[in-house]
């Protein structure tokens, strides 16, 4: 295979939609934009959130009550059965090498230990929280649970 073999796969190489350009190029006349109103003038554009200068939804809605989603703190999460797997007995496992073993996506969040699995081997693991099954388990392997 050359160069000069190469082409593009059919029907993905489409001309561009000429609008206004004559009756005859079905997009003709009105360019698709229908008859007249505030959505055929030119150069206006209408946010999602207009109703035709009815109250929006957004704010007809009453806003009472308090949301903690600003001040959550998101965890990557690990069970104690993948870190089973992928490590040694004795190892000290942190967030760095919960990443390089890819059972977390980003060591710079903080990482919270889940009890979901059986421990055998004694770990001494470091993490931003356990819950409280995980520590549990991870003392009684013979382990310690360091919270960052």
């Amino acid at each position: 295979m050359n160069l000069h073999d190469l082409s593009p796969v059919p029907g993905s190489k489409r001309k561009p939609k000429r609008l206004g350009i004559g009756l005859g190029s079905g997009t003709g006349k009105t360019a698709g934009k229908g008859h007249k109103g505030q959505k055929a003038r030119a150069g206006h554009s209408v946010s999602l959130s207009f109703e035709g200068g009815q109250m929006p939804i957004s704010r007809r809605i009453p806003k009472r009550g308090f949301s903690n989603f600003r001040h959550k703190t998101d965890y990557e999460t690990v069970n104690l059965k993948e870190i089973e797997l992928r490590f040694e007995s004795g190892t000290v496992v942190s967030p760095a090498e919960l990443h390089a073993s890819r059972l977390i996506t980003n060591p710079s969040r903080p990482v919270k230990i889940l009890g979901d699995g059986d421990l055998t081997k004694g770990f001494t693991i470091r993490a931003a929280a356990f819950s409280a099954a995980a520590k549990g388990k991870i003392e009684s392997a013979g382990g310690k649970a360091e919270v960052i």
